[in-house]
């Protein structure tokens, strides 16, 4: 599970009830809201908040570094609070779903030099494609 919330507070972040609300919504496993369904979540817990103060707080927690922006595809971005783990993602290319995942091995190493082309790397993003459960049974 997603430990958003205590890293939070271990930071010290001024923890409003708007901010908690959306850390709480994003808090879990395998979460890939986007902005507009985050909100419709908060509201549900806190009919008040208002969509301009989620995208403010999503954008400071992508800014601190505790949520991660994810764009599988060109659907709307998404917000991953698994930002301290380093995984990739698996996505159904019929109903979007994400999925983290955490293969064995080392992608940077799988690059040859040859195909590097000067870069020095320091990130691999891998995004699987392929069809949920759900989908191949519909």
């Amino acid at each position: 599970m997603s430990d958003l919330l205590d890293r939070l507070r271990g930071r010290g972040w001024r923890m409003t009830a708007q901010r908690r609300v959306v850390a709480e919504v994003l808090d879990g496993d395998h979460v890939h809201l986007t902005a507009d369904e985050v909100h419709v979540r908060a509201v549900e817990k806190l009919p008040e908040i208002s969509r301009a103060t989620v995208y403010n707080t999503l954008g400071e927690l992508v800014s601190l570094g505790e949520v991660l922006e994810v764009t599988t595809d060109k659907r709307a971005k998404r917000y991953d609070p698994n930002a301290h783990r380093p995984h990739h993602h698996l996505v159904c290319a019929q109903c979007g779903t994400i999925r983290d995942v955490h293969p064995t091995g080392n992608p940077l190493a799988d690059l040859p030099s040859s195909e590097r082309f000067g870069f020095t790397v320091s990130d691999v993003e891998v995004t699987y494609r392929g069809v949920c459960p759900n989908c191949a049974a519909a």
